[in-house]
């Protein structure tokens, strides 16, 4: 055998194992579908959503990570969790739960790293105050799984993209873990275009409701939910924002009051539940107890204004930033960061097909926390906190 057919041959073994082990319902390596179907054949020995994985960890925007915030801003602690871990931890438990349903193991990965590239610094507040800019200057509403879509496949690598699967975009784009589900079946046999459909109508909408393709993205949607439940309650706990004894007696009796017990109930219920059928979803007394906790964190530390006072200055420091880049590229000033730092290199196919309020979105929604802060006019800088 010609050593050049060597890799080939171990991903076609890989791939053939998978039919054999993955459960029916799993959506198998070989059944990948791409943009550009030859660009896949230099993956040698890696698998479909293996190579899918591999290009986001090695992506620009997946570098950003490590400065966005989760759910907390511009405190000065070094405990609490912030983009980076939050995605990992997805990875974790989604891939947990795909082992024991017999899923597939790296197009829950590929997801799960990916399906938040596209939150703006700030988190869910900076989506909010992006979204309000978007749509007032004519861009449709922002939704940061759509925005992840556009940095993987329309801005990374000077605007080539990265040639992902439709199946790893699709469960990207059908994440949104702040929608409260019991059960999901997936909505199979979707297209590109269908996909691209979904996309360009997403952003006129102000709210979406997609669901995923695969049992694989279903897993990933209900494991974001997971993640964070626990999680954000331990460091709004760490915060002294809420004891831990005010939790609802229904969710401590249920699920637990720390975030181990809570992941370990919610992942335990979720397997047993969805054990051989066609959707991922948990039993009824589990989905009631996250429910009520999810309304909890939402009253007690989302909508908190201890959390939120020292956020003010920054929806200024949007309509600042967004109102300059989009003058400079209406007046064509080269020098300012939105062509130094971004259209810099960027495909003129990418410059043709983008309005200028797009691309000051696509600019903005990148950056990095203190990259949007440095951005800012001294005199509109907020400070940390070392407490709340």
């Amino acid at each position: 055998m010609n050593a050049a057919d060597k890799p080939r041959e171990i991903r076609e073994l890989l791939n053939l194992r998978e039919t054999e082990f993955l459960n029916p319902l799993a959506c198998y390596s070989e059944n990948a579908i791409r943009r550009n179907p030859d660009a896949h054949q230099d993956s040698g020995y890696r698998q479909a959503f293996c190579a899918d994985a591999d290009r986001i960890l090695n992506s620009l925007a997946y570098t950003r990570y490590i400065d966005k915030t989760q759910v907390f801003s511009l405190i000065r602690n070094d405990h609490i969790t912030h983009r980076v871990l939050h995605v990992q931890m997805v990875s974790r438990i989604a891939r947990t739960i795909g082992r024991y349903l017999g899923l597939n193991e790296d197009l829950i990965e590929a997801a799960s790293l990916g399906h938040d590239i596209g939150h703006p610094p700030f988190g869910h507040d900076g989506e909010r105050y992006l979204s309000k800019l978007t749509h007032k200057h004519g861009a449709g509403y922002f939704h940061h799984n759509l925005q992840s879509i556009q940095f993987l496949d329309k801005i990374e690598r000077q605007a080539k993209g990265w040639n992902l699967s439709l199946q790893t975009m699709d469960a990207i784009a059908c994440h949104d873990g702040e929608v409260f589900n019991r059960q999901l079946k997936p909505s199979r046999n979707r297209t590109f275009e269908d996909f691209d459909r979904l996309m360009a109508e997403g952003w006129q909408k102000k709210s979406l409701s997609l669901i995923p393709m695969t049992m694989e993205g279903c897993v990933v949607r209900l494991a974001d939910t997971i993640s964070y439940i626990g999680r954000d309650m331990e460091d709004a706990v760490r915060l002294d924002l809420i004891k831990r004894e005010e939790i609802p007696g229904q969710c401590q009796a249920i699920l637990g009051s720390t975030n181990g017990t809570i992941v370990h109930h919610l992942v335990t219920d979720l397997i047993s539940t969805s054990m051989r059928q066609p959707f991922i979803g948990f039993s009824d007394p589990v989905a009631d107890a996250l429910k009520t906790l999810k309304h909890f964190n939402y009253t007690r530390i989302y909508l908190n204004p201890k959390i939120k006072s020292h956020l003010e200055p920054v929806e200024g420091i949007f309509a600042h930033l967004f109102e300059r880049f989009l003058k400079d590229l209406e007046t064509g000033s080269t020098t300012s960061p939105v062509f130094c730092d971004f259209l810099n290199g960027m495909s003129e196919e990418y410059i043709d097909t983008h309005t200028h309020a797009q691309i000051v979105r696509d600019y903005i929604s990148g950056m990095t926390d203190s990259y949007f802060i440095d951005m800012a006019p001294s005199h509109m800088r907020p400070g940390t906190v070392t407490r709340v």
